[in-house]
C-alpha cells in the first residue's frame, strides 16, 4: 500500500484548525513540524506551542480521490496552489523511521530498547519503550542524564516520584533498578495514557500509580524526578520540596545552562543543590535534603 503526503506552511493560529480540516477530510496521521528552525526551550506548562512557520502534514492513502480532497480544502479556504503532494511508497513512513532506532546503553546496565529489536543479552536492565506522543524516549540529553544517572545510584528498595513522567522512562527505569513504588505524575492526559501502557508492557503496572497533580497521594517519596523545564521548576520548588521525605533527595532536569542558579536557588531553602552533569547545554541537578 502506497500513500500520499499533503503538506501545508501555515503559522501558529491556523495550524489546529488545518490540522482538523485534514483529519475531517480522511487523514490517517497528522503532524506539526518546524518549518523556520525555531527552537521551543521554555513553553508554559499547560500550553502546545508551536512555531513562527509550522508545517502541517496529513497522511492519506494513495487510492483516495485526490480531486476530492483538494476541492475539499478550496471550499474551505485552502487554494490547491498552497499545497504540496508527495506519494510515499509504504516503507518510507512506516519502516524506515524504525530502522533508525535501536536499543541504547544508559550507564553500566541500562538499555532502553524498542520492541521491535531483541533486548541486549547479558547482566542488563532493559526498558522496552517505542516513540510516542509522550516525551521521552531517551534521545533528549535532559532524559539521558537522568537515566545515566538512575544506573549509577539504583533507587533499590525507594518510593520514587515522577514529577512530569512523560512516557514514564525514568520511573520505569527506576522500578527496573529496586524502587519499591513509583508515583507518576503529569498534567496531560496523552503522557498519562502512555505511561499506563508502557507501565503494562514492562511489567511494573501493578507498581505504579499514575496520576494528575490533583490526585496525587499525600505520602512523601525517598526519591523525587522532575525532568520537566526550568520556568515550572522554578514556580513549582515548595510543591515538590514538601514531597520529599526528610532523608530524600532529587533530581532535576530539563534546565539549561544559564538557567541553572536560578533552578538551584528556588530550592536551596530545603535542599543542598549540585550540577550532576552537562550536556549540549543543559544541565542535571541533583538535590540532598538539608539536616537540622
Amino acid at each position: 500500500m502506497s500513500w500520499l503526503q499533503l503538506k501545508l506552511l501555515t503559522n501558529p493560529e491556523r495550524a489546529e484548525g488545518i490540522a482538523e480540516l485534514l483529519e475531517s477530510a480522511g487523514a490517517q496521521a497528522v503532524t506539526f513540524r518546524d518549518a523556520a528552525c525555531q527552537p521551543l526551550y521554555e513553553p508554559a506548562p499547560e500550553s502546545r506551542p508551536l512555531w513562527r512557520r509550522t508545517e502541517v502534514s496529513g497522511l492519506f492513502p494513495a487510492d483516495g480521490a485526490v480531486d476530492r480532497l483538494l476541492l475539499h480544502l478550496q471550499q474551505s479556504g485552502i487554494p490547491p496552489r498552497d499545497c504540496i503532494l508527495e506519494h510515499l511508497p509504504e516503507r518510507e513512513w512506516s519502516r524506515s523511521w524504525m530502522e533508525d532506532l535501536h536499543p541504547m546503553r544508559f550507564g553500566r546496565r541500562l538499555w532502553i530498547c524498542p520492541s521491535w529489536h531483541e533486548p541486549p543479552a547479558g547482566d542488563v536492565i532493559t526498558v522496552t519503550l517505542d516513540p510516542g506522543l509522550a516525551f521521552g524516549t531517551g534521545t533528549h540529553p535532559t532524559t539521558a542524564m537522568c537515566l545515566e544517572w538512575l544506573d549509577s545510584h539504583p533507587p533499590e528498595g525507594l518510593r520514587v516520584t515522577d514529577y512530569g513522567c512523560g512516557s514514564g522512562i525514568l520511573a520505569i527505569a527506576a522500578l527496573l533498578l529496586g524502587a519499591t513504588r513509583a508515583t507518576c505524575v503529569d498534567h496531560d492526559p496523552q503522557a498519562l495514557l502512555a505511561c499506563r501502557d508502557n507501565a503494562r508492557g514492562n511489567g511494573v503496572s501493578g507498581l505504579a500509580a499514575i496520576c494528575a497533580p490533583e490526585q496525587m497521594p499525600t505520602s512523601t517519596c525517598d526519591l523525587l524526578l522532575a525532568n520537566i523545564l526550568a520556568h515550572p521548576l522554578i514556580q513549582l520548588a515548595p510543591r515538590l520540596a514538601e514531597l520529599v521525605c526528610a532523608t530524600g533527595r532529587l533530581l532535576l532536569s530539563g534546565i539549561l545552562e544559564e538557567q541553572a542558579e536560578a533552578v538551584a536557588t528556588a530550592y536551596s531553602p530545603w535542599f543542598r543543590i549540585d550540577t550532576r552533569q552537562r550536556r549540549e547545554g543543559w544541565v542535571l541537578l541533583e538535590g540532598e535534603r538539608r539536616r537540622g
